[in-house]
């Protein structure tokens, strides 16, 4: 099983690990951080998929600096809430995503980031985050 990705601290980028919370320092364009709708540690969700088939690979968390980053280096980084660190996709593992578009959806809370993604996307091991189906017993119109 390939290894999964480790936290990329901002020392890493030449930026210090921020602290918790919605205060972390950010370099983002203001006209964008101010169209965003954020959790109330700060994030936004980032769902990414494939650019050219459109499949779900994966949902991670962004901050502003995350999407800064992302926007800025081609480079899908996501905000890690567990480790408390920003992490680039594929620094560790090798499976790395390169970012061809973002979008951010009506309501400003999540952005949608299509990706080349380079081996698997999700830490199991798998081409995506989502490949198990459950079951689904309501009646669908026809």
């Amino acid at each position: 099983m390939p290894a999964p990705d480790a936290p990329v601290t901002g020392a890493h980028l030449d930026q210090p690990t921020p602290p918790d919370g919605p205060d972390r320092p950010s370099r983002l364009d203001p006209a964008i951080a101010a169209r965003l709708r954020r959790t109330p540690d700060g994030l936004v969700a980032a769902v990414v998929r494939q650019h050219d088939s459109g499949e779900v690979l994966m949902m991670a968390w962004m901050d502003d600096e995350a999407l800064h980053r992302t926007l800025t280096t081609g480079r899908a980084t996501y905000w890690s809430r567990s480790r408390r660190e920003y992490w680039v996709k594929g620094a560790t593992s090798g499976h790395h995503q390169y970012v061809r578009s973002v979008a951010l959806d009506c309501d400003g809370d999540a952005v949608l980031v299509s990706v080349d993604q380079v081996g698997a996307a999700c830490h199991t091991g798998q081409r995506t985050c989502f490949s198990t189906d459950l079951p689904v017993t309501g009646e669908v119109p026809s």
